[in-house]
């Protein structure tokens, strides 16, 4: 089972301190290189998942509707839903 790239359940403080320290020190919003933090996390990925593809699977986002037409898309789901009791 996959917990992320950090926070598995047999991992120890120390690691996780030792990661977090890393990500301060060359995290590209404050001054460390954007292609050199990736790919250091693309590695410690396919470290923690043994080559597994999944973490480096594309992310892949969703229109949110606006206006009446959400409106009216909310209203028919609440009233489809099942009630709750109260």
């Amino acid at each position: 089972m996959r917990h992320g790239l950090m926070g598995a359940r047999g991992e120890d403080r120390a690691e996780r301190e030792a990661f977090r320290a890393w990500v301060r020190d060359h995290h590209p919003d404050l001054g460390g290189d954007p292609a050199e933090f990736a790919a250091e996390l693309r590695r410690r990925r396919r470290a923690r998942t043994r080559g597994d593809p999944a973490p480096d699977a594309p992310i892949v986002g969703v229109q949110r509707r606006f206006g009446p037409v959400a409106a009216v898309e909310r209203w028919r789901y609440r009233r489809r839903r099942a009630r709750r009791l109260r």
